[in-house]
């Protein structure tokens, strides 16, 4: 008989919405838990998307002895209070990117899974959808001959949202924005970073607006990255081969692949499948990981996990920006 996991949500915003769409289509999960602090919103939520029970704090459903898996969609900056509260109930924890504010509190975070024998991933949706290997498989395949470069820009006008304009929600692009450019730069140009140049425009309460980051690797490859939260909207990648190049639409979602030979002319479009919106992967992923008493996704492990929230550190440090509540000593 096949098993169903009982999901539970913390948040009602939009992701928590997407995500309750994503239990409610998988045949394995069930729709059982969500929690926010406004006991009326959870009720509400609950209704909407048929959860089988609701929670006015994240304390109490914590405490739920039937929850199989926490999916953490609260702002960013309550990421690390949150999925702390869970992981030492014993539970296991997705949760949204980005995973922390810093690598400090993305450790901390490890340490507490492993110590207590739970999965924790982060739900960076991209790392876990078939496009991924679709484009690996071409760039194997030779079909744009050897890559030499990366190009990204995923630019929104949410700089309205207040959350992202509030340094001490951890507000900005980079977190919010910035981590897909990066991802994509990371899923097929790797992680040997040589050297990393960059500048940001600041919006007026000090947080970042508008960053672009070009990164240089040991086999001389670059990356050449753009974010904002105040232009837009532009949400695509290209990688460049010495015999041609692939443009992804979409790149969050790699929502569609084209293949272009050296002259520009295109032979080939590729539309990877979705089977309800895109969360669906990385659930499966953390089901099969529990399953099986892992405590890290396959495409997502811990120490990569790390690796992008330090990226993101440093980038931070050297534009000289410091949540107020982190250490100056980023």
């Amino acid at each position: 008989m096949k098993r169903i996991w009982n999901m539970a949500i913390t948040g009602t915003g939009n992701i928590a919405s997407k995500m309750a769409e994503t239990i409610r289509g998988l045949d394995e999960t069930a729709a059982y838990a969500v929690a926010s602090r406004d006991p009326d919103r959870a009720a509400a939520f609950a209704r909407q998307w048929g959860f089988q029970t609701c929670y006015g704090s994240y304390e109490e459903m914590a405490r739920d002895p039937n929850i199989d898996l926490v999916y953490i969609a609260t702002p960013h900056a309550m990421h690390y209070d949150n999925a702390r509260l869970f992981l030492e109930h014993g539970k296991h924890v997705l949760v949204e990117k980005a995973f922390t504010a810093n690598a400090a509190q993305a450790k901390t975070l490890i340490d507490l899974s492993r110590e207590h024998h739970v999965l924790l991933a982060e739900a960076m949706w991209t790392r876990y959808m078939p496009g991924v290997s679709m484009i690996r498989s071409l760039i194997r395949g030779g079909t744009i001959g050897r890559v030499d470069s990366v190009e990204a820009d995923f630019s929104v006008p949410i700089s309205h949202i207040r959350r992202l304009r509030d340094p001490s929600l951890a507000g900005g692009t980079l977190l919010d924005l910035g981590i897909y450019p990066l991802t994509f730069a990371s899923l097929f140009l790797g992680d040997e970073i040589c050297s990393t140049q960059s500048r940001c425009i600041r919006y007026e309460t000090g947080v970042d607006a508008t960053d672009h980051i070009i990164l240089t690797y040991r086999d001389g490859t670059q990356a050449f990255l753009r974010t904002s939260m105040v232009s837009g909207p532009k949400n695509e990648g290209r990688i460049n081969g010495t015999d041609g190049y692939l443009e992804v639409k979409n790149l969050n979602s790699l929502e569609t692949i084209l293949r272009y030979d050296a002259s520009g002319k295109l032979l080939e479009t590729l539309v990877p499948p979705v089977q309800i919106n895109g969360f669906e992967y990385e659930v499966r992923s953390c089901l099969k990981a529990i399953g099986s008493g892992q405590r890290e996704c396959e495409e997502m492990p811990h120490a990569k996990i790390l690796s992008m929230m330090e990226q993101m550190d440093g980038l931070r440090r050297s534009w000289g920006i410091v949540y107020p509540f982190e250490s100056e000593a980023l």
